[in-house]
This record gives structure tokens, sequence and C-alpha cells, in this order.
């Protein structure tokens, strides 16, 4: 018997599976990263030259000139905040200031709590004496009355070194101006503090003062966010990278330390 076969039955079901197949929605595009509007700068207004006030009131300095060339680029505005510098990470967290831009040294204890750029100076903490000093090296510090700005790595610094176990005392200072002051008029013994501030300040005097060929170790400086702030950092890490590639970083320095000292 030849036996005929129904295509209807087939062309039903065809059908059916065209009509319950979904067209699938094209995938939504990523949403572009949200333009940064304003970038608060956290910095301790009286450390020159990396961000201080002129004889008019007006803040300058190499950080100050390099945070605002950051901001033009990601176009931003920036507002320039200063702070009691021994809270700087308080006030970090607490997004009172988005970024510290002063001089911040990059530390292990700091990468604790804070997000760094890769470092753009490079720092040493030296040890400035009055031009008569009998202090000619680290060794003459033992039993000495030593200065340094609280809150700075300094701290950190005579603390881990030998010679720093030897002082008599490390009297601490809000500013480094007034440690200065006090190196002068015979109440501090020395003074220990960023070199690119103590050269700043000691060529002003020449003459008055005398810089150790020791010092206290070498460090680098990095731009500082919240650890929860990655977009940021990306975006400053990118300008400061354009910065250093067309120039602009270089020229700021030359403003700034007569050459070109950015990493």
């Amino acid at each position: 018997m030849n036996k005929t076969f129904s295509l209807i039955p087939l062309v039903f079901a065809l059908a059916l599976a065209a009509c319950g197949k979904k067209e699938e929605a094209p995938a939504a595009a990523a949403p572009a990263p949200a333009a940064v509007a304003k970038i608060v700068v956290g910095l301790d207004d009286n450390f020159p030259p990396m961000g201080f006030r002129d004889e008019k009131g007006a803040l300058v300095g190499f950080d100050i000139d390099l945070a605002r060339e950051a901001a033009k680029r990601l176009g931003a505005e920036v507002e320039f905040k200063p702070i009691d510098w021994n809270a700087k990470e308080a006030e970090l967290g607490g997004k009172r200031v988005d970024v510290l831009w002063n001089g911040l040294t990059i530390t292990e204890p700091r990468k604790e709590k804070i997000a760094f750029t890769t470092p753009y100076l490079e720092n040493r903490q030296i040890v400035i004496v009055t031009a008569k000093s009998a202090v000619k090296t680290k060794a003459d510090l033992a039993g000495k009355v030593i200065g340094v700005q609280e809150g700075s790595s300094a701290v950190e610094a005579i603390a881990k070194d030998p010679a720093g176990k030897t002082v008599k005392e490390l009297k601490k200072f809000g500013d480094n101006v007034t440690a200065l002051m006090d190196l002068t008029t015979g109440r501090l013994d020395a003074l220990v503090v960023d070199e690119v501030v103590g050269r700043y300040y000691t060529a002003k005097k020449p003459g008055e003062y005398a810089i150790l060929d020791e010092h206290f170790g070498t460090e680098e400086y990095g731009v500082g966010v919240r650890k929860d702030d990655a977009e940021l950092l990306g975006k400053i890490q990118k300008a400061m990278d354009e910065m250093k590639k067309d120039g602009a970083a270089a020229r700021i320095s030359n403003q700034w330390f007569g050459k070109d000292i950015v990493k």
C-alpha cells in the first residue's frame, strides 16, 4: 500500500516555533564614566614650595599648579581646602576633601588607608642645623632636641633609624616655619624636614643654615584618594601621565625648582 504524508502538521509546528521565539534585545551600551565636576584638594597651606600662601594670601606652589593643570584636563573645577595635615586621613575618609595633593609621602601604613597614584617626585628627609652648629653627622644628634612637623613622614623616618633612638626629644610642630624659627633661636638643635621644603627655606637665607650630608632616607610623593574612588584615581593618573609626556609637568617643575625633577 502506498502511504501518503500530510505536510500540514509540519508547517503548523514550524509556525508555532517561529512565533514562540522572541527577538533578543540589543545589549545596552555601558554607561560612560561620569564627568568630574569638582575636585576638592586637601593640603597644608604652609608647606612651600608645594603649597603655601604668597604675600597677598593667595594659594600658590608646585603641587597647586600640578593640581590645577590636571583639573583643567579633566574639565573639572578645583577647590583647595587647607586642613590639619595631622588629620589628613580623617579628612579624606570623611569626604571633606577628594584628594590629598601636597607633598604626600607614599608609605606602607598610608597605603592601607589611601590609594595612591604612581610616584611623581622623589624626596629625602634632610637634617638642617644652624651654620655654627657642632652637629655634623646623625651620630651627633644623640642627646639633642630635634624638631619635626607633626603628622609628617619625618616622624616615621626618625623612628625607624637607629640615630633616632638616641635623641633627647622629638619636638613636634604644626608647621615647618615655626620649627625653623625655633631652630634659629636655639630652642632646637636640628630640624628634620622634606628636602624640597628645607632647601627652599634655607636658600632664602644663605649662610644661616647648614644641611648635613647624611639624611633619614629617600621617599616618594604621590597623589592620594579614597580607596573606593578608583575612577577618580584613574582619571588623575591619566592626566598626570599626559602632563609628563607632553612636558607640562616639566614646565611647572622648572618654574619652582629651576629644573625638571618630576619622575
